[in-house]
């Protein structure tokens, strides 16, 4: 694959100004770094976005934040400050797009909000990142991922029938994430063929709302929602976890009547079971889930977890094994296909980076460090004109 030259990436020329914290802006715009826009992230004076001491596990900075942040430039800014709100103006002014996602109601007391910075900047593209959007009854309140599992109704599906659970990524911030990025893409777009610059908003509690569309439509329309059965499908038998004679667990799944008989014929060695009543469509099976599950259960005790994942694949049957994270960081797919690359970190340390999983052909995204708290601050103040005496002024006053 020819890659074309730095400076060749999709959005290359693009700016984007981020006054963000935690997960679901930092994601957004990250996204945006990766395709070569130029991402200067807005921080606190005095330790930055808060995500930088979620935890201390990747040489010292946070997981979070060193997935979060790469290819960004940090800059300090007091924002209350009238000089910092000055700084943050001036970078808007030069800026293509400015994404937020501060605390209710903190972007409109700042002057940030959507319509105001529209009347200073009209090409500017405004994305607002909220907890249950700008406006309506829950305008106000705040709203974390897990906050917002529980409002959508998705942890009352995660888990097993005695307990529930949260899903183990922050599942809100990623889709409300994807959501900002694709809607600022779209917006460029709009802009680029239209000339008008639009404003993008996007919630957590909307974006992981759309995600509980299957859900949703299976409780209106049926009357009682799915049921919470851990790593079994809930509406699709067999469609699960077993666990193998070596205590490794498979998963596998049976998708048409067609599986399901070579699963009976070849893989349970049972061919009268494609003929069961109890078993005859995909709506009896999950009925009879229990009596289905029993019988599963006693073949993998049979065969060890790679015998039956040989018999699953023989069978034309989709399996994996339940891997652990361990297990996934050494998958053979992402070594054979390339997929890593190394991004230093804060203090120097250089980790590994998953490549993003959209590949545009002839380009190679930017993977480039993780910045320390306010490090491009002088260089970016300087780009807009500031002295050394100012820059060490707006330091001494704790502005920067």
């Amino acid at each position: 694959m020819t890659e074309l030259p730095e400076g060749g990436l999709p959005l290359a020329g693009i700016t984007v100004v981020s006054v963000e914290q935690a997960v679901a802006a930092p994601y957004a715009s990250r996204q945006l770094a990766d395709l070569g826009a130029r991402v200067i992230k807005v921080e606190r004076p005095g330790g930055g976005d808060f995500a930088r001491r979620y935890d201390t596990t990747v040489h010292g900075e946070s997981s979070y934040f060193v997935w979060l942040n790469r290819s960004k430039e940090s800059v300090t800014l007091d924002l209350k400050s009238d000089r910092g709100r000055k700084v943050l103006e001036q970078l808007l002014g030069g800026a293509d797009v400015f994404v937020q996602n501060l605390a209710p109601g903190a972007a409109a007391r700042l002057g940030l909000g959507a319509d105001a910075l529209a009347e200073r900047f009209p090409s500017l593209i405004r994305c607002s990142v909220s907890g249950y959007g700008t406006s309506g009854p829950w305008a106000d309140r705040k709203a974390y991922d897990l906050l917002v599992q529980c409002q959508t109704g998705l942890v009352s599906l995660t888990g097993t029938a005695e307990e529930t659970a949260r899903v183990g990524v922050s599942i809100a911030d990623i889709a409300a994430g994807m959501y900002a990025y694709s809607g600022i893409l779209t917006a460029l777009f709009t802009r680029a063929t239209t000339g008008v610059a639009r404003a993008v908003e996007v919630s957590l509690f909307e974006a992981l709302a759309e995600w509980m569309g299957q859900p949703a439509y299976y409780t209106r329309h049926g009357g009682t929602q799915p049921p919470r059965i851990g790593t079994q499908h809930a509406t699709i038998a067999p469609y699960g976890a077993y666990t193998a004679a070596d205590g490794k667990d498979v998963l596998f799944s049976i998708q048409n009547e067609r599986e399901w008989a070579a699963l009976c014929r070849q893989f349970l060695r049972r061919p009268g079971l494609v003929d069961d009543p109890r078993f005859a469509t995909g709506s009896d099976r999950v009925v009879h889930r229990a009596e289905l599950n029993a019988i599963v259960a006693e073949r993998f005790g049979e065969l060890d977890s790679d015998q039956v994942m040989k018999l699953l694949d023989e069978a034309g049957i989709a399996n994996a094994g339940v891997n652990d994270v361990q297990e996934f960081l050494a998958h053979p797919v992402l070594g054979a296909r390339n997929r890593w690359r190394e991004v230093r970190i804060p203090g120097g340390a250089v980790v590994p980076a998953l490549l993003p999983p959209a590949d545009l052909a002839g380009t190679a995204p930017r993977m480039d460090a993780v910045p320390a708290a306010g490090e491009h601050t002088e260089n970016v103040l300087t780009e807009l004109g500031y002295s050394t005496a100012d820059i060490a002024a707006l330091r001494t006053d704790g502005v920067i």
